[in-house]
């Protein structure tokens, strides 16, 4: 099912751009995508859109390992945000400590721990079933 907006909080450039070129290929995922190079900006910029109110991507790709707020510390405060529709979170990481694993699934909002990266196949899975 087509997302018109989906978000990815990753301050890995060549991940973010592989990315970005597998969402857009031949438009079937999503409309627009919104990047962000780590979990403050990205809490600053949702949390604007949810709070007034304005239009938010249905799906974020997570990262967890980021400078300046990790993706554990950006999902404590997200969160807490008056949402109207929950997005839904996807960890990916590099990480394949199984206590990472653990800890993604204590989240309501996290619907899988995915390890990078993201393939073609595992995209269209995943926006299949969500």
């Amino acid at each position: 099912m087509k997302k018109d907006t989906v978000c990815i909080i990753d301050d890995d450039p060549i991940y973010v751009y592989g990315t970005k070129i597998l969402l857009n290929y031949n438009s079937n995922f999503c409309s627009n995508i919104v990047v962000y190079e780590d979990g403050q900006e990205a809490l600053d910029n949702l949390g604007s859109m949810i709070k007034s109110e304005e239009p938010y991507p249905e799906v974020i790709f997570l990262d967890l390992n980021m400078p300046i707020m990790n993706g554990w510390e950006f999902l404590d405060e997200f969160i807490k945000l008056p949402f109207t529709i929950k997005p839904v979170v996807y960890i990916v990481s590099s990480s394949i400590a199984e206590r990472d694993i653990e800890k993604a699934k204590s989240y309501d909002i996290v619907k899988d721990f995915i390890s990078k990266p993201l393939s073609f196949a595992l995209l269209e899975d995943l926006f299949q079933n969500s």
